[in-house]
This record gives C-alpha cells, structure tokens and sequence, in this order.
C-alpha cells in the first residue's frame, strides 16, 4: 500500500509540470516571431515570459535620396 504523502505530492507535481508545459505551448503557438524564456529556481519552472518581435523590411524604392 502506498502512503496517501506521496501520491499527493506525485499528484501534485504532475499538475504542475502539465500547467507550465501547457503556458509554454500556448505561448509558443501564439508567437509568429520572438522567444519564450522558462526561468527555473531549485529544480522547478516559477516563471514563464515571452518577447513578441515585430520586423519592418525597408523597401529600396522607398528609401530618401
């Protein structure tokens, strides 16, 4: 029989690992161009950030004289 302590704590951290998997993925599939930063502190993912990048191209035909 196994102890309810570590069930739960399994349990627990199984959610866990499912909730920021799930906000990277959901940041990655929203992001056209940038990054997606996973800050970890003592074995365990506490922060996740994403940088949208938006890029102009110069047309020549544009450019001053």
């Amino acid at each position: 029989m196994s102890t309810p302590t570590t069930n739960s704590k399994q349990n627990e951290t199984s959610a866990s690992n499912n909730e920021w998997m799930d906000v990277v993925l959901s940041k990655i599939q929203n992001l056209r161009f940038g990054s997606v930063q996973i800050t970890v502190h003592e074995g365990r993912v506490t922060l996740v950030e994403s940088i949208e990048k938006t890029r102009f191209t110069s047309d020549s035909k544009s450019k001053p004289h």
